[in-house]
């Protein structure tokens, strides 16, 4: 479990994290939020790379503030952007962040490591230079150094992003068997990923917390606002302070998708709100 604790991290001429309370149990745990929001500077944090300004984050009783080094062991990150020596092989990049986790018995080792390459469908390129390998290749890499030597918390930022549909999900298949025994915070801007593999969200804006709850209550924030139905397509600029969630165009005429709080045009009709309608709609708008 994570205890957050009035968590805030301020810079000379901004403040990235205003006094967070938030609490992670075991299980897949969302983070959303438009860029600036604050994630990836929640996220360093967690994974003991920066620290907060105020407040402190407790892991398992265990302080970061007072004891990074004792929580650093039994946590994997995955940065947004995951570089490594491109000289190096999969199996050398494994067998060192292993050992850098305390694994040190080299059988134990030999067989997380043939395991994480097995999970990610690189099993067939263990021996192969990292210089060689695409971005979707490079990413399902640092999925597995995020998992291997069995860390109680995983930190993912952004691990979706170059991955192709069929690894996209295999990858979901992975956060939820994972995620049976111990505490992943995802965190994305793909929607769909927090719907598919997430129970419990948290949505940051401007570095404060605006919602923690679940999947469904992110899309009640936009039940009873989302319109649909067709209009002239010269009607479209007349809608200044809705917003269009989708437009499909059918000649002189639009099937369009509306956020608005009241009805927005003669023929309107109710639909039902999707997690990206509840998120945009708790945000205010496009961001």
């Amino acid at each position: 479990m994570i205890q957050i604790q009035n968590l805030s991290k301020e810079y000379k001429e901004s403040k990235a994290l205003h006094a967070l309370n938030l609490t992670i149990s075991n299980g897949i745990f969302g983070l959303l939020g438009p860029n600036g929001a604050g994630k990836t500077t929640l996220m360093r944090i967690l994974a003991t790379l920066l620290e907060p300004s105020n407040g402190d984050v407790v892991l398992n009783s265990v302080s970061l503030v007072s004891n990074p080094e004792k929580i650093r062991k039994h946590i994997g990150y995955l940065p947004q952007h995951f570089h490594v020596y491109p000289q190096l092989t999969p199996i050398e990049v494994l067998d060192y962040v292993a050992v850098m986790k305390g694994l040190n018995n080299k059988n134990a080792r030999k067989e997380e490591i043939s395991h994480w390459l097995e999970e990610v469908n690189l099993q067939h390129k263990a021996k192969d230079k990292i210089k060689t390998f695409s971005h979707g290749m490079k990413q399902r890499l640092g999925i597995a150094q995020a998992f291997i030597a069995k860390p109680c918390v995983v930190i993912l930022d952004e691990p979706t992003v170059g991955l192709d549909p069929e690894e996209r999900l295999r990858f979901r298949n992975l956060l939820s068997k994972e995620g049976r025994d111990k505490c992943i915070l995802l965190s994305t801007h793909v929607v769909t990923d927090i719907e598919s593999s997430c129970y419990e969200i948290g949505v940051l804006k401007e570095g404060r917390l605006i919602l923690d709850g679940t999947v469904e209550d992110l899309k009640e924030e936009a039940e009873g606002k989302v319109w649909h139905g067709e209009v002239p397509a010269t009607h479209i600029t007349h809608f200044k302070n809705e917003i269009i969630l989708s437009i499909e165009q059918h000649g002189d005429y639009v099937k369009a998708r509306i956020l608005s709080d009241e009805k927005p045009f003669y023929g309107a009709t109710l639909d039902k709100a999707t997690l990206e309608d509840g998120y945009l709609a708790l945000l205010g708008g496009l961001s």
